[in-house]
């Protein structure tokens, strides 16, 4: 049986980012993530994430936009992999998505989205901003973690359902960087593991429907 497909939306900046698309792939090429990372799309044609695609042998795709659903559904024709059999990663993708697959589309967010009625998403919540959101927070006493969500993508940024979270602890006088490392590193060690859960279908949802979400119960 052929193995699931996998295209990663990883923004990156031009000095720095990616390493969520790297992660995935090392886990391809060990036990941990059964699926087969066929291409990683960048909107930055020079930079990090083109860089780590290039020491890993993987495709990389430039997408300078327009960001609608007939430019996305065009970057994964590219693939020449019939549309329901791919998915899609997206992995620190600072933009918005339009007409892909919310069945088979997934994002890993760095904040947990259901703290304070989803403060930590929404529009203009990416990169540093989340984290210096969240040191905000926690210096005023509104929460005592951070953390990271995986959600299903539909057209509503954020909004997606949720099917797994987990809690990174905050200590006092941390930096939105040293927030940033500590989510980071979390995701590292959990992203691979449940992105398998998805791909092997064992967390799916009919793609309309937040109620139709089937999730282990060992990972909620």
């Amino acid at each position: 049986m052929a193995k699931p497909k996998i295209i990663v939306f990883a923004s990156g900046t031009e000095d720095g980012g990616g390493s969520g698309f790297e992660n995935l792939v090392v886990a391809s090429k060990g036990r941990v993530l059964d699926a087969d990372i066929i291409a990683v799309v960048s909107n930055f044609e020079h930079g990090s994430v083109r860089e780590r695609a290039d020491k890993l042998g993987v495709p990389f795709v430039y997408f300078p936009g327009p960001y609608d659903a007939e430019h996305y559904s065009s970057i994964l024709q590219k693939t020449a992999i019939e549309k329901d059999e791919l998915w899609v990663a997206l992995s620190g993708w600072f933009k918005l998505v339009h007409g892909l697959d919310p069945q088979k589309t997934f994002n890993i967010h760095p904040a947990l989205l259901s703290q304070l009625g989803g403060r930590f998403g929404g529009k203009g919540m990416y990169g540093n901003r989340i984290h210096e959101a969240v040191k905000a927070a926690f210096d005023a006493g509104e929460i005592s973690e951070s953390g990271f969500t995986m959600h299903f993508v539909t057209d509503e940024l954020d909004r997606g359902p949720a099917f797994f979270e987990h809690s990174v602890p905050l200590h006092k006088g941390m930096t939105p960087d040293e927030i940033a490392k500590a989510v980071n590193k979390a995701e590292h060690e959990w992203q691979p593991k449940i992105t398998n859960m998805v791909v092997q279908g064992e967390i799916h949802w009919d793609g309309k429907d937040p109620a139709t979400l089937v999730v282990p119960a060992n990972i909620k």
